[in-house]
């Protein structure tokens, strides 16, 4: 897994299942809050027409912030083992 650097309005992506939520590895949300000083995140989870179904707080390592476009050259990422 890369390490993110998650800010305000991402679109992030579930690394993990959290059944006691309904939630699933995979599933799409939006960064809504920062939390902890970064060390947590309140992710917002909608249906296709807006609503929100779920807003849990969740740790960096269990989200992964989704590009839309290219990354730059200059970015780099480090490899975190879990």
């Amino acid at each position: 897994m890369t390490t993110n650097t998650v800010k305000l309005l991402d679109v992030v992506a579930l690394t993990v299942d959290l059944p006691e939520y309904n939630l699933w590895r995979g599933q799409v949300g939006t960064v809504v809050e920062t939390l902890a000083s970064g060390g947590a995140f309140e992710v917002e989870f909608s249906d296709r027409d807006g609503r929100t179904y779920e807003s849990v707080g969740l740790r960096p390592e269990q989200i992964l912030v989704l590009r839309f476009e290219p990354a730059s050259p200059e970015a780099t990422s480090k490899v975190v083992a879990v």
